[in-house]
């Protein structure tokens, strides 16, 4: 007789409302004003993929090993060289990267032995179609731009 009562007055129901409004107290929640302030990311975020640059030659630091495409288990990275007949070694020439399948695990950026790939903490990758998500070399040596998104 007593589940009955408990099922009929909804006992249940409301422990479950007064857990669910005592949370929801309004000096427990804080609102981020998201495009005026930026939010803090953690330190150890690995966000959108950039290619880096030597600082002095501005040349990228990509050898073409070929190695990072190797590591990812998503298969989503497509390295293109060209071997220089002068200096005997590989150029990068293409480098795409597919970021709607990327689950930024970091195991490309582990695997380059010259650091040339690495995933920052930048986390506006947003697009409105799938070709937006496949950057190419300009684009990931250049970085995101936020005014590439559209707001």
């Amino acid at each position: 007789m007593r589940k009955f009562w408990r099922t009929v007055l909804m006992v249940d129901l409301i422990q479950g409302l007064r857990v669910t409004l005592r949370s929801a107290n309004p000096k427990n929640i804080c609102t981020e004003q998201y495009p005026a302030e930026r939010p803090k990311v953690a330190e150890r975020y690995r966000g959108a993929p950039r290619l880096n640059n030597n600082p002095d030659t501005g040349e990228t630091l990509c050898i073409a090993c070929d190695l990072c495409a190797k590591a990812c288990p998503e298969a989503l990275i497509i390295v293109g060289s060209e071997r220089n007949e002068q200096t005997r070694r590989k150029e990068l020439t293409t480098f795409t990267y597919d970021l709607s399948r990327c689950m930024f695990c970091g195991l490309c950026e582990d695997a380059c032995p010259v650091d040339a790939l690495e995933l920052t903490q930048d986390f506006e990758m947003a697009s409105y179609n799938r070709e937006g998500a496949i950057w190419n070399r300009e684009m990931l040596e250049q970085g995101p731009h936020p005014t590439r998104y559209k707001y």
